[in-house]
C-alpha cells in the first residue's frame, strides 16, 4: 500500500502531538509517585473512563473481532460480551470501595486487608507476577499484532543494521514503542491519560470510516445481508446477537456454542475467572483509573462510562467491517487463510488518501494507548509494591520517580525480548491465566466478608492453578478441538474444587486480628451482613453496603441498559429500525433509573479513605 505525502503528514502530526503531551506533563508527573502513577488523584470521570476504553482498544482488537464474526457471525462476540456482568459489578459494588481504600495499586490492598508475613508475601508475589510475566505477555501480544498489521499494510523492506537484516515492520513498531516509552516514562499517568483520550478519538473515527467504506464495497447493507445469508445458511446465523435459535422443538444453541458452554459463560465465568481488564471485583488498570479519580462519584461514573463504551458503542464498526470481509475475502488472507488479517486488507484495499493516513495513525494510537498503560501499570507494581515495600522504604519521592522511569524502560526492553521469542503466545497466555481461573469468588468476597484472610487468597490461587492445569490435560482432550464444552467443564471443575479448598483453608486458619479488621472497616466502610460483627464492635452498628438495595437494582439496570444499547444500535445499523428503537428506548429507561439513584445518593461518608 502506497501512502502519499498527505498520509505521512497525518501520521507524523499524530506522533508530534503524543510527544508534545508527554513533554507538557513531564514536570508535573515527576513531582511524586502519587502524581506519576495516579495523577495526584485529581482526574475527572470522563478522562478516567476514556482512558479505560482506549487501553482495552488495542491494535489486535478489531482483528480478533473480525475473526470471531467471520467464524460465528455477530453472536461470536459472546465470548467476551459475557464479561459485562462482571464490569457492572465493579461499577456498583466495588468502584466506591477501591476509591476509599486509598491505595496506589490493587495489590497494595493485600496489606490493608490482611496482616503479617502472608499478606506481605501475597503482595510481593502478585506485584512481580502481574508486572513481569502477565504484563510482558500482553505487551508481546499487541506488539506481534502491530507487526502483523504493518506487514500487510505497508510491506516495508528489510533494513541492514550492524550487518543484520531487520524487517522494516519491526523498525516501524519500534518507533511507536520508543515514542510511547518517551512520554509514559517521562510524564507518567498524566501523559497516558491525555494521550489515551486523543488516541481513542482518532481510532474510533478511523474504524467508523472503514466500516462505511466496507459497506459501500459490498454494494450496500441489503447486499451485505443477502451475501451473509448465502455464506452462513441463514440471516439469523449471521446477524443474530444471541448464540441461540428458535426451532419447532424450542430454543437450540448453534453448533459452535453448546448450551452448556453458554450457561457457563453467562452464569459462572464472569464472576469466577480472573482476566486482565475484567477482574472480578475490579483490579488492574481499571482500578488504577479509579484510584486516580477526584472523588468516589468520579470513580463510579468513570467505570460506568467504560462499560457502556466498551461493550455497547465500540463493537459495531468492527463487526460491520468484519461481516463485509466475509464477502470481500471469503477464503481469508494468504496461504493460512487468515480471516483476522482480512480487516487489515480491507483498510489497504478500500481507503483512499487521506483516510489511509488517518487509519495508520489510528492503528498506531490503538497500539500506543495499550502499551503506555501497560508500561505505567507494570512499573507501579515494581516500584510501589516491590522496590519501595521490600528493598528501599526510606528514599525521597524524587528517587522513587526516577526508579519508576527506569522500571518503565526495563519493561520496554524486556517486552522486546519476549516479543522476539513469543512463538506460542496462546499456550503461554492460557498457562499463566490458569493461576487465576477459579479465584474470582474470593476476590469478590474479601470486600464483603470479614472471615476471608490472606491464606484464603493464597490457597485459591494455588488450587486454581493446579486444578485448572490438571483439568485442561484430562478433560479437554475428551472433546474435539475448538469444542467449548471442554472449556466449560474445565471452568466448572476448577471453580468447584478451588472453592472447596479455599473455604476449607479459611476455616482451618485464624481470622485476621481484630485491629486489622477494624482499621480496614473504618477506612473502607463496606457494610453489609458479612461485616456486621466488625461494624458493631467498631461502633458503627449494622450498616448496609454502599448504595444499599439500590446497588442491586442499579446492577441489573446497568446490564439491561448496556445490552439494550448494544442490540439496539446493531438493529438500527443493520436496517431493523423499529426493534432497534424499542431496544434503545428500554436502554433510556434503564439509564434513567441509574441516573435517578445517583441524584438521590448521599454524600461520601466522612473519614473513609483515610488510613487508620
Amino acid at each position: 500500500m502506497a501512502l502519499t505525502a498527505i498520509d505521512w503528514a497525518i501520521v507524523a502530526a499524530y506522533f508530534m502531538l503524543s510527544v508534545g503531551i508527554g513533554l507538557y506533563f513531564t514536570k508535573r508527573g515527576g513531582e511524586s509517585l502519587n502524581e506519576y502513577f495516579l495523577s495526584g488523584r485529581q482526574v475527572t470521570w470522563w478522562l478516567a473512563g476514556a482512558s479505560m476504553v482506549a487501553t482495552t482498544f488495542a491494535a489486535d482488537t478489531p482483528l480478533v473481532v473480525t475473526g470471531l464474526v467471520s467464524a460465528h457471525g455477530v453472536a461470536g462476540n459472546w465470548l467476551w460480551w459475557n464479561m459485562l456482568m462482571s464490569g457492572m459489578l465493579t461499577v456498583f459494588f466495588f468502584a466506591r470501595l477501591w476509591r476509599r481504600a486509598h491505595v496506589m495499586t490493587d495489590v497494595e490492598f493485600a496489606e490493608i486487608r490482611y496482616s503479617g508475613r502472608p499478606a506481605a508475601v501475597l503482595r510481593g508475589f502478585r506485584a512481580l507476577y502481574l508486572a513481569i510475566p502477565i504484563n510482558l505477555i500482553i505487551l508481546g501480544w499487541v506488539t506481534k499484532a502491530m507487526i502483523k498489521i504493518l506487514t500487510i499494510s505497508l510491506g516495508l523492506r528489510d533494513v541492514s543494521v550492524l550487518g543484520r537484516n531487520i524487517p522494516g515492520e519491526v523498525i516501524a513498531v519500534g518507533i511507536c514503542f520508543v515514542i510511547t516509552v518517551a512520554y509514559s516514562a517521562g510524564a507518567g499517568m498524566w501523559a497516558v491519560l491525555w494521550t489515551d483520550l486523543v488516541q481513542f478519538v482518532i481510532k474510533m473515527s478511523a474504524v467508523i470510516v472503514l466500516a462505511v467504506y466496507s459497506v459501500r464495497a459490498v454494494g450496500g447493507m441489503d447486499k451485505l445481508k443477502a451475501g451473509l445469508t448465502t455464506h452462513f445458511g441463514s440471516a439469523d446465523a449471521a446477524l443474530s446477537v444471541l448464540p441461540v435459535k428458535m426451532t419447532s422443538s424450542g430454543i437450540e444453541a448453534y453448533a459452535w456454542m453448546p448450551l452448556l458452554a453458554l450457561a457457563v459463560f453467562l452464569s459462572v465465568q464472569w464472576w469466577a475467572a480472573w482476566y486482565p481488564g475484567a477482574e472480578p471485583g475490579g483490579g488492574g488498570y481499571v482500578a488504577q483509573r479509579i484510584f486516580s479519580a477526584k472523588t468516589e462519584r468520579d470513580g463510579v461514573l468513570a467505570t460506568l462510562f467504560f462499560n457502556v463504551a466498551h461493550y455497547a458503542i465500540r463493537p459495531w464498526p468492527w463487526i460491520i467491517t468484519g461481516l463485509c470481509t466475509v464477502l470481500l475475502y471469503p477464503a481469508g488472507i494468504g496461504p493460512t487463510h487468515d480471516h483476522e488479517a482480512a480487516y487489515v486488507q480491507a483498510f489497504v484495499d478500500l481507503l483512499p488518501t487521506p483516510w489511509r493516513g488517518f487509519m495508520m495513525a489510528g492503528f498506531a494510537a490503538a497500539y500506543m494507548s495499550t502499551v503506555g498503560t501497560q508500561l505505567n501499570w507494570g512499573a507501579s507494581y515494581l516500584v510501589n509494591d516491590f522496590y519501595k515495600r521490600f528493598l528501599n522504604r526510606t528514599a525521597t519521592e524524587k528517587h522513587y520517580v526516577a526508579i519508576s522511569r527506569w522500571a518503565t524502560i526495563f519493561l520496554f526492553l524486556a517486552s522486546a525480548v519476549v516479543t522476539h521469542y513469543l512463538g506460542t503466545i496462546e499456550g503461554a497466555w492460557k498457562f499463566l491465566l490458569a493461576l487465576g481461573s477459579g479465584t474470582g469468588l474470593v476476590l469478590i468476597l474479601r470486600w464483603y466478608w470479614w472471615r476471608i484472610n490472606a491464606w484464603s487468597e493464597i490457597s485459591a490461587m494455588i488450587a486454581s492453578f493446579v486444578v485448572s492445569v490438571t483439568a485442561i490435560n484430562l478433560i479437554k482432550p475428551r472433546f474435539p478441538a475448538g469444542d467449548l464444552r471442554g472449556d466449560a467443564w474445565v471452568m466448572l471443575v476448577t471453580v468447584a474444587v478451588s472453592t472447596v479448598v479455599w473455604l476449607g483453608v479459611t476455616f482451618a486458619t485464624k481470622p485476621e486480628p481484630d485491629r486489622v479488621l477494624e482499621a480496614f472497616y473504618r477506612r473502607v466502610r463496606p457494610g453489609g451482613p458479612g461485616w456486621a460483627v466488625v461494624s458493631e464492635r467498631a461502633g458503627f452498628g449494622r450498616e448496609s453496603i454502599p448504595g444499599g438495595a439500590l446497588a442491586w437494582t442499579n446492577w441489573i439496570a446497568g446490564i439491561v441498559a448496556v445490552y439494550s444499547t448494544l442490540f439496539g444500535i446493531g438493529k438500527v445499523v443493520l436496517g431493523n429500525l423499529v426493534p432497534g428503537l424499542v431496544m434503545l428506548a428500554i436502554a433510556v429507561v434503564a439509564f434513567s433509573w441509574i441516573a435517578r439513584s445517583f441524584r438521590e445518593e448521599p454524600a461520601a461518608l466522612p473519614g473513609v479513605g483515610v488510613p487508620a
